[in-house]
This record gives C-alpha cells, sequence and structure tokens, in this order.
C-alpha cells in the first residue's frame, strides 16, 4: 500500500484509533506509520501501560484493522 494511500486510511480510522487509545493526542503522537517503537512508548506513557501492554495492545489493534480491512475490500 502506497504511503499516502496508508496514511489516508489512518486519517480515516482515527475515530476508532481514538475510541482505542482514548487519552492520543493525536498533535502530540509519533506516527504510528512512521515510528511504531516510538508510538508504543508514547501510548505506554500516555495510557499507563508497561512497554509491553502498549505493544500488545498496538499489535491488537492492528490486527483488528487488518480484519476490518479484510471485510471491507470483499463487501466492495
Amino acid at each position: 500500500m502506497p504511503v499516502q494511500t496508508a496514511r489516508a486510511s489512518w486519517f480515516d480510522r482515527m475515530p476508532r484509533i481514538k475510541q482505542r487509545f482514548p487519552h492520543l493526542q493525536t498533535r502530540q503522537a509519533p506516527s504510528l506509520l512512521d515510528d511504531k517503537d516510538k508510538f508504543v512508548a508514547y501510548l505506554a506513557r500516555t495510557h499507563h501501560l508497561t512497554l509491553t501492554e502498549a505493544r500488545e495492545e498496538v499489535e491488537d489493534f492492528l490486527y483488528t484493522e487488518s480484519l476490518h480491512l479484510e471485510l471491507e475490500h470483499q463487501f466492495n
């Protein structure tokens, strides 16, 4: 997926990202697309999680989103 498409895709999913990670400040958060490790560290800090817990949350979210995208493609 081209970076522009990926960015648009993430922008479209921001409501779900914010729902899953309610303390996420979009302007302050490192981009998950650009630096996953920095995003995980930010998430751990802002959501009072360990790095392991934050990494697991991000992996779970990405997996869920991949399933969502797969369903979208099947019905389009």
